[in-house]
Formats: C-alpha cells, sequence, structure tokens
C-alpha cells in the first residue's frame, strides 16, 4: 500500500515497482514452499504432537489440498489466507503439489492481490493529497495565531522588564 501512495505522489513509477513487488512475494512464497517441501514432513512427525497433528490428519489434509489446490491458492492468495497463508505456502509444499503449477498459480493471485494492495495505496494517496490541502491551510492558520500569542507575550514580558528597571 505505501508504494501506491508513492506512485500517486508521483514519486515512484508503477510497473517497475508493481512488478518488484509481484516477484519478491513470490520469490517468498517459492521459498515457504521449499520449506514444507524438504522440513514440513519431518517437523510434524517430529512436533506434531504437540499441535494435535496426526499422521491421518495430514493424509486428510493431502487428500484435500489435492482435490482442491488451484482453488485453495488462488483463494488464500487473493484473501492472504484469512492470517494463513504461511500455512497453505508450506503446506502446498508438504503435499508436494508440483512446483511448476504452484508458481503459475501463486503468479496468477500474486497480481490481484499486488494490483488490490497497490490500488488501496494509490487511493489512500488521493486522501493524502486532499488532506494535505487542508492542513496545510490548518497549518498556516495556527503558525498565524502562535506568532500572534508570541508577540502578545512578548510584549507582556517587554513591559514587566521595562516597569521593573523603572521601580
Amino acid at each position: 500500500m505505501f508504494c501506491g501512495l508513492l506512485i500517486r505522489l508521483g514519486d515512484a513509477p508503477f510497473w517497475p515497482l508493481y512488478i518488484t513487488l509481484m516477484l519478491g512475494d513470490l520469490l517468498s512464497d517459492i521459498a515457504w514452499y521449499y520449506v514444507g517441501y524438504y522440513f514440513g514432513g519431518g517437523f510434524i512427525r517430529r512436533f506434531g504432537k504437540y499441535f494435535s497433528v496426526t499422521e491421518e490428519s495430514v493424509d486428510t489434509v493431502k487428500k484435500i489440498f489435492h482435490k482442491y489446490d488451484t482453488r485453495i491458492l488462488i483463494i488464500s492468495k487473493i484473501t492472504t489466507g484469512f492470517g494463513f497463508a504461511l500455512v497453505t505456502l508450506i503446506t502446498a509444499g508438504i503435499v508436494k503439489i508440483p512446483i511448476r503449477k504452484y508458481v503459475i498459480l501463486n503468479s496468477f493471485g500474486q497480481v490481484i492481490w499486488t494490483a488490490i494492495l497497490v490500488f488501496i495505496g494509490y487511493k489512500f494517496g488521493d486522501l493524502y493529497l486532499s488532506i494535505d490541502g487542508i492542513l496545510g491551510k490548518m497549518s498556516a492558520g495556527a503558525m498565524f495565531v502562535i506568532a500572534l500569542l508570541a508577540l502578545f507575550g512578548w510584549g507582556k514580558y517587554m513591559k514587566q522588564k521595562i516597569t521593573t528597571l523603572i521601580k
């Protein structure tokens, strides 16, 4: 969203920033996939009992994931998994979804998700610009009032100084 704000303010070009955001997120998704692919099974066998994860539940998840992998990955990406995106990415690796399919589905979801976030940031940029105009006027007015109060206070201080010097 911050990048969308930068684009709106004219401080960053759209396409290079958009592509960089998508690639960065996709590369991290691939890294999490490989964490699940290489280490997920061993972790579950060793520590699954502490999280109430059994081999049977893993088999059930594998069946469900393989049956609905397209929907799960795209919806998880677009909704950021409702807080379970990381678990979904690692699970895709654990259940050995083919990496090519994983990358294609994640890329598709990434295009949509990044566009949504950049758009929201862009709209916040509109809000910022309108507030900035209003706040700029308010700041100028506040500075004027502060300057008047400072002059008034300085005049009062000088009047006291002169009065004490005369006495």
